[in-house]
């Protein structure tokens, strides 16, 4: 049985701890990067959101308009320092629009 630590710690370091100790942060990444698209991109564009899924570094989106793919491919970079910038730390490096 594993001994307890006394003392006192906020959850938020108990959360990072079981987390980091687990190694849940590449799916904790995976939700977040979904919601992260939603709130970034707004309502009109997750309309046409049939898809978003992160693998590794790469954020690949799936789009039932093509002419809306090929306005949004003009601002990857974009989109991507606003994802980042949302998570809070650097989870896409590449977008793929699909």
């Amino acid at each position: 049985m594993a001994k307890r630590k006394n003392g006192e710690r906020d959850i938020k370091s108990v959360l990072q701890e079981f987390i980091a100790s687990n190694r849940l942060d590449k799916g904790l990444d995976q939700v977040s990067v979904s919601q992260a698209w939603e709130s970034v991109m707004g309502a009109p564009i997750v309309k046409y959101t049939t898809g978003v899924v992160l693998d590794r570094d790469t954020l690949y989106v799936s789009l039932s308009s093509s002419v809306l793919r090929e306005e949004l491919s003009y601002g990857k970079l974009k989109i991507i320092d606003l994802l980042n910038g949302k998570m809070q730390k650097e989870v896409v490096r590449k977008l793929v629009l699909r």
